[in-house]
């Protein structure tokens, strides 16, 4: 590969993470105001989120078979063109279920990106693949930190949310031009056969994990989506609504920060902890810092910053762990998602189902419960390698 495409490889790899990391994180702030723009109720808002989700998985479970099967390239191509229409189609939605269809693209637009760009670095960076990984997340983390702030900045001028989700779309173009010049070949994919796809889903120590994970994307996906919301709603030394939207959004962001900072410095806490001893501990206080930080949201909000770094080191750990317990990597990476999508979607449905019906507080301490589940089973988990035939 020349040092043309190489640079373009850099370019598509870093920018399409930060796209990513931004749009994940900024998907609640977003609602909030959508909330109130279209008349979207909090039940409404969690099939939103639900439909976000759904897209995400379909992706998920298709792209890496046509990764492999049509290319890099071919997917990175189709995943920027979902995420592109959906932008401007939801930029552009005036009622619910036009909203809620380019919702789905877009939902479907990251999931195709996000394993595309995934399978780009073992193919290109054999011999710098976890550093590669380590600098990726850290820039799906800044793009988490950097786009509340430039939210919160746009709705201080009075910026509609749909000029953000434009502006995005933009850059989606730009990358889809890139694409266009840049030259990828099929990548080697190890040969996957439905009896070895049945084996991984009858492992139980494997399974475990997956089922980790849904629950960890349940609490992660419920926080980003509903505190703002949750936050909005409080009444807070006579704030008004727009001062407790850009107290929301400043949250996030620094939710983002420690969760990125978490992730940079979780390699060393694996190694001096362990994975396993990294999982519980963590779990644990996830848990702890989420119950104090719901207890203070009234003196100090900014409590919030340590559930995120608690938070951070466990979707990378839990996956570490998965991945080695078969030879299968690639088909348990596509699990992984799997279980994201899933999880997601699930607590969209659950925490706006229970939001409308009881009230967003009710609604957002459904955390509580998804942190309490994954805490239970990180006990459970062994680092023990396994075969694909064990």
């Amino acid at each position: 590969m020349t040092n043309a495409q190489k640079w373009k490889v850099f370019f598509l790899l870093f920018t399409t993470m930060f796209l990513l990391g931004g749009i994940q994180n900024t998907k609640g702030i977003i609602l909030e105001q959508v909330h109130h723009d279209i008349g979207l109720t909090l039940s409404q808002i969690g099939t939103l989120i639900s439909t976000f989700q759904y897209g995400f998985l379909i992706a998920s479970l298709l792209t890496g078979y046509f990764t492999d099967k049509k290319g890099l390239r071919f997917m990175m191509f189709i995943g920027a063109s979902c995420m592109a229409v959906g932008l401007v189609g939801t930029s552009m939605a005036f009622t619910i279920m036009l909203f809620l269809g380019f919702y789905m693209v877009i939902g479907l637009g990251i999931g195709s990106m996000l394993v595309s760009i995934i399978t780009v670095i073992p193919t290109f960076y054999k011999q710098r693949a976890g550093m590669m990984f380590n600098v990726a997340n850290a820039m799906f983390g800044v793009g988490m930190i950097v786009t509340p702030l430039i939210l919160n900045m746009m709705f201080s001028h009075n910026i509609s949310w749909r000029i953000f989700y434009i502006g995005i779309a933009v850059i989606v173009a730009l990358i889809l031009l890139v694409l266009a010049t840049l030259k990828l070949e099929k990548s080697g994919g190890m040969e996957m056969n439905v009896k070895d796809f049945i084996h991984l889903l009858t492992n139980a120590r494997l399974m475990l994990v997956i089922v980790y994970l849904l629950f960890y994307v349940a609490a992660e996906v419920a926080f980003l989506n509903f505190f703002p919301i949750f936050y909005s709603s409080l009444d807070i030394a006579n704030a008004t609504v727009a001062e407790k939207t850009a107290t929301g959004a400043y949250v996030i962001a620094s939710f983002a920060v420690l969760f990125t900072i978490g992730r940079f410095i979780g390699g060393f806490i694996n190694i001096r902890l362990g994975e396993r001893n990294t999982l519980i501990l963590f779990s644990a206080l996830s848990l702890v810092t989420l119950i104090i930080s719901r207890m203070m949201v009234y003196e100090w909000i900014y409590a919030f910053m340590a559930f995120g770094f608690a938070m951070s080191v466990l979707f990378p750990t839990a996956s570490a762990i998965g991945t080695r317990m078969t030879d299968k990597s690639g088909s348990m990476m596509g699990l992984i998602y799997v279980a994201s999508g899933l999880g997601g979607a699930f607590a969209g449905w659950l925490v706006g189902l229970l939001s409308e019906t009881y009230g967003i507080g009710f609604g957002f301490n459904t955390l509580i419960g998804f942190v309490c589940v994954f805490l239970i089973l990180s006990w459970f988990v062994r680092e023990t390698p396994i075969t694909s035939r064990e």
